[in-house]
């Protein structure tokens, strides 16, 4: 491992542009009190916070580059600062880009970059614009924290930072009302997933005895042996967090609410890189998971459950934004999936090509917004790509990736993990059955979407709405992500073409350790499947992908007629599946409604009625008591003489008595 101080201009650059953009929003809130408008300093701060992105971007390549060049596989390690030191328990911060923290550097910059310069037009005029690239700088400083450190406290940082960060810009617009509660829903709900985090992490600590990712990974083979149990324990606590930071299984119901804040946040942190932390985290710990084909088959389990669930989700929704939530929702379980099978490049790769395709329509959606004047109802879009012709072209590019059109990066990420999963067999053949049927969904509901928003008659108002291209600093992120939705299946292609498995060789040397000990406890040989079976589930999956796609399409090509129908024909199907499974109401009925009643059993019953009460009904009992011996004080010496003889004779027969 190599020691590079220049690591540390990977979070320098954006912790500055963030600090940069803070401080040109408190000028401008100072010049508007005083009357003026000062659009060029509101300007400076999107420009200042791009090119913080851009620099970071330029040393992201750097180290790349550098990992590349090298002849094996090669760490870059930043100098460590000092942190913890308590006796024999001592915590190191440094940064740490090895083959997976550099793909994932790439990402998270290079996705973050075309998303802020995308910004800088759908944010112009907004009061908060500089406040805005503030909490976006301030969220890549913390994700990039997070791929980067070397400590798992270190990656907790990182990993609360960008927790808080969606909180902040889910909220962005707390003013309406909705978008507060639904950035209060999404740190509420991340809570009880770190909550499990921490958990997992002390018990790590306990079988380690450090924090250190390095250590970490490297000793766990030695544990195998005599503490399986601990170890499949602490990766199913560490699971619990990724479940909620990647919105998976039973703490999924905050991401779709989380469309509340400004489209670029949903492409950013919603699609791109913050719900794709859970992905990481396993990955990091991927010997930790592989020492347990259980744990790993919990966590494949929960991620196709959630890729049914969000691909079944999205077929109702009218919300644009909410269908592409609920997408993500899913195709956050794919990779899941893929995981779970062993099939770790294969989840990278969906988590890159993940964050083309789906950063492009969430883009592309802010676009159509932006263009109806903040109309996100499908039923009241149609007809748009005569309107916004350069939006329509490339919404198909990441529409076809999305539902898995062949030759789209899409297609062969999406493949790769189902291929996989029918290849290690037994159980993962049934996570394979489902995970073709969400994909199946998948096309239904993006060919869907597609229709409804750009087919058809026009259904937006005519006297408020008129339609228009995007301005080109919106338009051009959506052409380079475009053309990277189409092509970047070219990273890991099949075995079966020509330049197959880049990614796969290129993160061998990090997967190499976790693949070995997965199947040595599976007692198998690392499965590979024939050309045949590959070409076979490479045209079943074009054909899924197809065939689904073309019926999505025809059905809402002329309107949304076709739900109308199936709501009527199917009332209760419709309403369980617009109403997400109806996870939330059981959430409120078994979660909130009790925790609302023993609540008031504490505050009303227990503390206002039975402590309240208690102290309250002495202090009333004793002014009543002395109320009535108020009367017995009359100022007369006969009187008292009287009480005192009574009171000495009564002493006297109870001593006598005694």
């Amino acid at each position: 491992m190599e020691t590079r101080a220049f690591l540390w201009l990977l979070l320098l650059f954006p912790l500055l542009g963030s600090l940069s953009a803070a401080l040109i929003h408190f000028a401008c809130l100072s010049a508007r009190r005083a009357g003026r408008e000062p659009q060029a300093l509101t300007r400076l701060a999107g420009f200042v916070a791009s090119a913080a992105i851009l620099a970071s971007f330029g040393v992201a390549l750097v180290a790349f580059a550098t990992i590349a060049r090298a002849h094996e596989a090669l760490a870059l390690e930043s100098p460590a600062w000092h942190w913890i030191d308590a006796g024999s328990f001592q915590v190191e911060i440094a940064l740490v880009v090895d083959r997976l923290s550099s793909v994932m550097l790439l990402v998270v910059t290079g996705v973050g970059l075309l998303i802020h310069v995308y910004s800088l037009g759908y944010m112009q005029g907004d009061p908060g614009f500089a406040k805005f690239f503030a909490y976006l700088n301030l969220f890549v400083f913390m994700m990039l924290l997070l791929v980067l450190s070397s400590s798992l406290l270190g990656l907790f940082v990182g990993w609360e930072g960008v927790g808080l960060c969606s909180y902040l810009l889910i909220g962005f617009w707390y003013q309406k009302g909705w978008p507060a509660e639904a950035g209060q829903k999404a740190f509420v709900v991340n809570r009880i997933g770190d909550a499990s985090f921490l958990v997992g992490s002390f018990l790590l600590l306990r079988l380690f005895g450090t924090l250190d990712l390095s250590d970490i990974v490297g000793g766990t083979s030695g544990l195998v042996s005599g503490r399986s149990g601990e170890l499949a324990l602490a990766a199913l606590l560490l699971f619990g967090g990724a479940c909620g930071k990647s919105a998976q299984g039973p703490l999924s119901t905050w991401l779709p609410d989380a469309m509340a804040g400004p489209t670029p946040v949903s492409a950013l942190i919603h699609a791109a890189t913050m719900v794709t932390a859970g992905v990481y985290l396993v990955l990091r710990l991927a010997p930790l998971f592989a020492s347990s084909p259980s744990a790993l088959f919990v966590v494949g389990a929960v991620g196709t459950f959630t890729a049914l669930f969000g691909a079944s989700t999205a077929l109702f929704q009218r919300d644009i934004k909410k269908v592409l939530a609920y997408s993500t929702v899913s195709q956050l379980g794919f990779m899941f999936l893929g995981l779970s099978v062993g099939a770790w490049s294969a989840a990278l790769f969906h988590l890159v090509t993940h964050a083309f395709f789906k950063g492009l329509l969430f883009l592309g959606a802010g676009s159509v917004i932006h263009a109806l004047h903040g109309e996100q109802d499908l039923q009241r879009m149609g007809g748009l790509r005569k309107h916004l012709p350069l939006t329509f072209a490339t919404y198909l590019a990441g529409a076809a990736a999305l539902s898995g059109l062949p030759l789209t990066s899409g297609y062969f990420s999406k493949d790769e993990i189902l291929a996989q999963a029918f290849g290690t067999g037994g159980a993962a053949l049934g996570l394979w059955i489902v995970g073709m049927i969400a994909a199946a969904f998948t096309a239904f509901y993006t060919w869907r979407m597609v229709a409804l928003a750009f087919f058809g008659e026009e259904r937006f108002d005519f006297h408020r709405v008129h339609p228009h291209e995007s301005p080109a600093v919106m338009t051009g992120p959506l052409s380079i992500l475009a053309v990277l939705a189409l092509v970047g299946g070219i990273l890991s292609l099949p075995h079966v073409l020509p330049f197959h498995g880049l990614l796969a060789h290129w993160l061998e040397p990090v997967t190499k350790e976790a693949t070995d000990l997965l199947w040595t406890a599976r007692g198998r040989e690392v499965p590979e499947l024939s050309a045949g079976t590959e070409w076979t589930l490479l045209g079943l999956g074009a054909a899924i992908a197809l065939f689904f796609a073309r019926r999505g399409f025809s059905a809402y090509a002329r309107g949304p007629e076709h739900d109308q129908a199936l709501r009527a024909g199917r009332p209760a199907l419709a309403r369980f599946l617009e109403r997400a499974w109806t996870l939330d109401e059981a959430y409120t009925a078994l979660v909130v409604q009790p925790v609302k009643l023993a609540s008031f059993l504490l505050a009303t019953v227990l503390d206002q009625l039975g402590i309240d009460g208690a102290l309250n009904g002495s202090a009333v009992l004793a002014q009543a008591v002395a109320s009535r011996q108020r009367g017995l004080v009359d100022g007369s010496v006969k009187t008292y003489a009287l009480w005192m003889g009574a009171g000495a004779a009564l002493f006297a027969v109870v001593w006598m008595a005694l």
